[in-house]
């Protein structure tokens, strides 16, 4: 698409960048001149006074394209949210770390490539799951239109993936299909122990796939 972008509708400056309102909107951004795969697979590497960095649960720094949680320093960090000062301690670390809540990792150049959300991730016996990266699987299947995948409870795992489907028009897939199917092309820990259908997700505002509200439904269901 960005090769595309440039060639036929004579875009020249086609760009990606990550940023969040905790940190004045932009932290990282890919160059114009960047090839298209940099462009289409990362968000760029850290703007000026700015630093990236790939943490562990434990506040340690993890080697090149190893995910875990993107945080930031810098001159355009906040001081903290508004008289809520348990949360600004929960998102700024004693080192001036401020945790995104969001997963990635960061490649031999210091580029940027968002993989989850860490809320997101659940973990199977022991195994930690990304559900973008089990989502990019599943839509592989022909008979697949839309598809987001959550943790829930689970006794003997502690939770398992149940994927949230929806059909393309006239596709016929069932639950057992689809984890057969699963079982055939990825790990066997990332495997959905249950599949819901849809006729359509539930989104919120910003029509993002609302997870809370998938959660929810489906653990009523299981």
């Amino acid at each position: 698409m960005i090769e595309r972008m440039r060639r036929e509708l004579g875009i020249r400056a086609v760009t990606t960048a990550y940023g969040l309102t905790e940190c004045g909107g932009l932290a990282t951004i890919c160059n114009p001149d960047d090839d298209a795969a940099t462009i289409a697979g990362t968000s760029g590497k850290a703007i000026p006074g700015t630093e990236v960095c790939i943490l562990d649960p434990q506040g340690r720094p993890l080697p090149p394209l190893t995910p875990g949680e993107i945080c930031l320093r810098g001159f355009h960090v906040m001081k903290g949210y508004f008289e809520n000062p348990e949360a600004t301690a929960e998102t700024i670390d004693g080192d001036g770390w401020l945790h995104t809540g969001d997963i990635g990792t960061l490649d031999e150049r210091g580029y940027l490539r968002i993989t989850d959300r860490l809320k997101d991730m659940f973990i199977v016996g022991g195994f930690n799951c990304y559900p973008a990266e089990i989502e990019a699987a599943l839509t592989a299947h022909p008979a697949i239109a839309q598809v987001a995948v959550v943790g829930v409870p689970d006794e003997r795992m502690g939770e398992v993936g149940c994927a949230c489907v929806v059909r393309r028009p006239g596709a016929t897939l069932d639950e057992g299909g689809l984890i057969a199917w699963s079982r055939e092309n990825m790990a066997n820990y990332k495997v959905p122990r249950y599949v819901r259908f849809f006729d359509a997700l539930p989104v919120n505002a910003s029509n993002k796939v609302a997870k809370n509200e998938l959660r929810a439904l489906v653990s009523r269901a299981a």
